[in-house]
């Protein structure tokens, strides 16, 4: 039985880090087969699955090795008047990752946990954060999103 147990016990354990390092490797997966978005120029593109719930893709940066996109519904909130809910994302294309930077608007991780977090609670929020953005991207697959229904977005129609 101590045999077993030694066997066991040099099983490696993943960290937290380790589990949000495999959040951005799944999240740049999911992304990449949902939009394609290297593929795609700057600008803004919205898919339509008819169901009234438009989902808004804007390209904010395109660059060799990284994108900047915010993923977003065609919904304003009314004390902003800015999207929302949002996920602003940084794919990185060589290393195959996608991180959630923030998901509210003026609301990057400064402005919530302030300058100098611990590095516990930082890992804490950006997992929350990935694991909405993963669970989000799982949604939008199920309900038909993808490259198949993204589309130029053709202005004002499209934010409201």
């Amino acid at each position: 039985m101590a045999h077993v147990l030694t066997r066991i016990e040099r099983i490696p354990r993943i960290g937290r880090f380790g589990w949000l390092m495999g959040l951005y490797a799944e999240n740049h997966a999911l992304l990449t087969r949902l939009f394609e978005p290297a593929g795609l120029g700057q600008g803004s593109w919205v898919s339509r699955i008819g169901d009234g719930l438009d989902v808004c893709l804007d390209v904010l940066e395109q660059h060799a090795y990284t994108s900047e996109l915010r993923l977003t519904y065609a919904m304003q909130d009314p004390l902003t008047g800015q999207p929302d809910p949002s996920a602003y994302v940084r794919l990185y294309h060589d290393a195959r990752q996608a991180e959630a930077t923030h998901c509210y608007v003026g609301r990057r991780w400064q402005d919530v946990l302030g300058m100098n977090p611990p590095a516990a609670t930082l890992v804490d929020h950006r997992l929350r954060m990935n694991t909405f953005l993963g669970k989000w991207l799982h949604y939008l697959a199920e309900r038909g999103h993808g490259v198949a229904t993204l589309a130029p977005s053709t202005g004002a129609r499209d934010a409201a």
